[in-house]
């Protein structure tokens, strides 16, 4: 389990029109935001890295590095990013599932097509999204069964200001008995 103020587990993933992203060899400023996605077959996913990718710009002004993963292979990858019509967010494709349960992600099993005729993976992780600090700690998860009701990306920019101008510390750390 994941837990606020201490390293997550590991993170490298091939991209598309980038580099290979690595998680220990990023250098944000601040953060690094994670946002794990279904994959091509979620409309929903498509319609939320669409505001991703257009607040891209916002969060790296924030001092914000974005990258949008999925365990979807390169062609189904760049169907999505296509989709949204990405140029700032990065998308990671390949994800392995081990991986995935690693960071804590609930992982599906395929029910056929879906509601835009696109065909599920026989397995897949559901949605979540991290803050990771420049040293590789968690400062902020939310992890999903489903694919709905996901955090809002413009009050997590309104959350960086404040977060930024007072250091506020990760909260969620203590581990000992209660």
């Amino acid at each position: 389990m994941l837990v606020p103020r201490q390293k997550t587990s590991a993170l490298e993933v091939a991209t598309l029109s980038h580099e290979d992203f690595n998680l220990t060899s990023e250098n944000p400023e601040q953060f690094t935001l994670v946002a794990f996605y279904r994959g091509l077959h979620c409309p929903i996913c498509a319609n939320y890295l669409k505001e991703l990718e257009r607040l891209t710009p916002e969060f790296e002004a924030r001092g914000v590095k974005t990258i949008a993963i999925s365990s979807d292979g390169q062609e189904r990858a760049q169907e999505m990013a296509d989709k949204i019509a990405a140029s700032s967010l990065r998308i990671g494709y390949g994800l392995p599932l081990s991986v995935a349960k690693a960071w804590g992600l609930s992982i599906s099993t395929s029910r056929g097509k879906t509601s835009i005729g696109i065909e599920e993976p026989e397995l897949f992780s559901e949605p979540g999204v991290f803050l990771v600090r420049p040293d590789q700690t968690l400062y902020y998860a939310s992890v999903q069964t489903m694919p709905f009701v996901r955090p809002v990306f413009k009050e997590m920019i309104q959350a960086l200001d404040f977060v930024i101008a007072n250091d506020y510390p990760a909260r969620g750390e203590y581990t000992g008995s209660v």
